[in-house]
């Protein structure tokens, strides 16, 4: 049997942008793929498109819909082994004109979702001795970004998740990374050009390669810290950027 085709993987925010890219590979590659989003329509089109093993309507910002997610896959698939935390919510705003629900919504689901559908698959894969936690974090959280000080900070907590929880897990067999994309050709990517002070020509031209990273690349990246060669990597912050964090 094809080792991938035993591993169970859920991608959150799995129907757009990157999580829909990550899906799509995973799937490709032989994994079971699951999906969750809040649109019962993306989903089905999603699944259908990818050909992911199943898919689940979730809002992840109510911590119970977070713990019955997990419970949900497991008892569908027997096992979670893969856990992509993707989903994610941005906001461009200067400080002093930042809502409390913005603070809610950003902290809910950048940083407290991940944080519950980690513990609860975490306890899974224990159990049987191998997982995976990749998470989706951004360059924003490495260097900063101005008038998105709250995005940074939620996106910068997954550089100390990563670190902390890997050496909690490591002998559990378990390894924890987080990936930092740049501007990624997204939807997402483009509403947030839209929301700034600069054209999209003027963000390409801060860029060191000169271009936006396709979601194809992050998916791939993903694909081997979800393999087994990537066995010994854990612990760790990769930035995939063209050239954003250098300097």
């Amino acid at each position: 049997m094809n080792k991938t085709s035993s591993k169970n993987v859920l991608v959150t925010g799995g129907t757009k942008g990157i999580g829909k890219s990550i899906a799509k590979i995973l799937a490709k590659s032989g994994y079971n793929v699951y999906i969750c989003s809040r649109t019962e329509k993306d989903l089905i089109t999603t699944a259908k498109e990818i050909r992911a093993k199943g898919w689940f309507i979730a809002d992840l910002s109510d911590s119970e819909q977070c713990k019955t997610l997990i419970k949900n896959i497991i008892d569908q698939a027997g096992s979670i082994d893969i856990l992509v935390n993707n989903a994610g919510v941005y906001t461009y705003s200067p400080i002093e004109k930042t809502t409390e629900n913005d603070i809610n919504s950003l902290i809910n689901l950048n940083i407290k979702a991940p944080y519950i559908l980690t513990k609860y698959a975490v306890e899974n894969m224990k159990k049987n001795k191998w997982g995976r936690i990749i998470n989706i974090g951004s360059i924003s959280g490495v260097v900063g970004e101005g008038n998105a000080s709250l995005y940074s900070m939620t996106k910068s907590a997954f550089l100390g998740f990563s670190k902390s929880l890997a050496l909690e897990l490591a002998c559990d067999n378990i390894t924890v990374n987080t990936i930092n994309p740049g501007w990624v050709e997204t939807d997402l990517t483009k509403e947030a050009v839209k929301q700034s002070d600069f054209t999209y020509q003027e963000e390409i031209e801060m860029i060191p390669q000169r271009r936006f990273i396709h979601p194809d690349e992050i998916a791939n990246l993903v694909k081997y810290m979800a393999s087994e060669e990537a066995k010994g990597m854990t612990g760790q912050n990769v930035s995939l950027c063209a050239g954003l964090s250098a300097g």
